[in-house]
């Protein structure tokens, strides 16, 4: 299991996380990247980084044969992949073990099961997890509708295999059930080549919580607490927080005793993530991630223990380096996806040239980001460009110096999620905590954004500067019109 050398299979601010943890253990660390890619701070980070080849079939971070062919040349000895491309991929991490390669995550035959919602399910029950009403795999439109039936409109139809929201419709009429049938059968058809389905029972505006294990290869198994992630856009979350004001302590031992029961069952080893939704009381469990969290970052700044460096030292074949007792929850802390895309139009990537970047700074607050002045953000890939990370001895605390750091926060050349974030932040609603996935909607905070938005337009017609110097999202081609006339006190 010893090995010196890493190849990172990803891009941006996770492969240079991995990188720098690689780093502090001595080990020489291998980077890949597509030709759109070719200038990023991954690769300029990395010991040594080589090109993927794109030929129009495989995109490059998708290309198993590619990345393989790379390690044997090179005599790679492990692969950390990140989250998303290969990281959930039985194939690659089943194809990396067989030649000899450590991989940095989960058994494949765990991924394997993992992979399908329905056995995950399953296995949930099984550890005592209470899981929603649901069903088997959908075989014809009348045993969908009889289960519909069984549970209890509204229902959710959910792709078996796959994540990222994909896949995934709503039903509270058999008329709709057909049509949710189908339309999530071929959006998980096309986003993963399989398109089954199940039926779940839709639970009406809960909250998202989940909890981030560890687990080593001798058995040993931690939680480090909860995240609420129920801040969200289009089924993908926008800020993470941690602890969450839904959890009594009673609870979360209640809860994290039984996750690491979960991944005693499945064998599990490395880091994992095991989702619930979260409604009157009830912690209902959703599926489990086989991989690092993009908000791991959360759990970090709580409990000052490295996630991305357990995972090298347990591929190594160490033991955990800490037991259950010694996890100590300090604070609160909280993350904020920063992206390349503009809220007002329904958060629609806005990818371009970063003209001016400075990153915030202070006690407990950390940016991980793979921008730099003058990269050319691709349009190809996610549209996250950093993650800020704060920490403060309360939540209150957290709150302020979120909002403190993104005065600081400067990114310059698009529009991003910044404002956006300024606006949720101070809503009275979300600081009591009083949130659920539907928020962003439930309180207008996007009608909000414009409204403020405009007040800037005026701002910024007063003083002479232009839009695209600030952090702006675009409210339409008359804006420099409404902030005239709001100038000057027309409406």
């Amino acid at each position: 299991m010893l090995f010196n050398s890493l190849l990172v299979a990803n891009r941006g601010e996770i492969a240079i996380r991995i990188i720098r943890a690689a780093r502090e253990l001595g080990i020489y660390t291998y980077a890949i990247y597509t030709p759109v890619d070719k200038n990023a701070l991954h690769v300029k980070l990395a010991n040594e980084a080589f090109e993927l080849i794109e030929d129009g079939k495989t995109p490059g971070y998708l290309d198993i044969e590619q990345i393989i062919a790379i390690c044997n040349r090179e005599g790679i000895e492990s692969i950390h992949p990140g989250y998303g491309f290969l990281s959930e991929s039985e194939e690659f991490a089943r194809r990396v073990q067989e030649i000899g390669i450590n991989f940095i995550g989960p058994p494949p035959e765990v991924i394997k099961l993992l992979g399908n919602k329905v056995k995950s399910r399953q296995e949930a029950m099984k550890a005592g997890l209470t899981v929603p009403e649901g069903s088997d795999i959908i075989s014809s439109t009348k045993y969908a509708l009889k289960e519909a039936q069984r549970i209890g409109f509204p229902v959710i139809v959910k792709a078996v295999f796959g994540g990222g929201g994909m896949g995934i419709r709503v039903a509270r009429t058999n008329r709709e059930l057909r049509l949710a049938i189908k339309s999530a059968s071929a959006q998980a058809q096309a986003a993963f080549g399989r398109g089954q389905v199940f039926l779940e029972k839709f639970i009406e505006q809960p909250r998202h919580i989940e909890f981030q294990i560890l687990a080593d290869s001798y058995g040993n198994v931690v939680h480090l607490g909860e995240r609420e992630c129920s801040i969200q856009r289009r089924n993908q979350k926008l800020l993470e927080e941690a602890p969450s004001k839904a959890l009594s302590p009673e609870k979360r031992k209640e809860i994290g005793e039984m996750v690491c029961e979960l991944a005693r069952n499945l064998n599990y080893v490395s880091a994992g993530t095991v989702e619930f939704l979260y409604k009157n009381n009830q912690v209902m469990f959703n599926e489990i991630n086989p991989r690092i969290q993009v908000e791991h970052p959360v759990t970090e700044m709580l409990t000052g223990k490295d996630i991305v460096k357990e995972q090298i030292k347990i591929a190594l074949g160490q033991e955990l380096s800490f037991k259950q007792e010694e996890i100590n929850f300090r604070g609160h802390a909280m993350e904020l996806r920063i992206n390349a895309e503009d809220p007002l139009k329904d958060f629609y990537p806005s990818p371009g040239k970063i003209k001016k970047f400075i990153a915030p700074g202070g006690p407990q607050i950390r940016f991980d980001t793979a921008m730099y002045e003058g990269f050319e953000i691709p349009n190809c890939y996610d549209s996250l460009i950093g993650k800020l990370i704060v920490g403060g001895e309360t939540r209150e605390e957290a709150i302020t110096r979120a909002l403190n750091a993104l005065k600081e926060l400067i990114v310059t050349g698009f529009p991003t999620n910044i404002g956006f974030f300024e606006v949720l932040l101070k809503d009275p609603k979300f600081k009591k905590g009083d949130i659920s996935i539907n928020f962003i909607q439930d309180q207008k905070i996007l009608e909000k954004l414009e409204a403020e938005i405009y007040i800037k337009a005026a701002a910024l017609f007063a003083v002479g500067l232009k839009k695209n110097e600030v952090n702006l999202p675009s409210v339409s081609k008359n804006w420099q019109i409404k902030g005239r006339l709001d100038a000057i006190g027309r409406e």
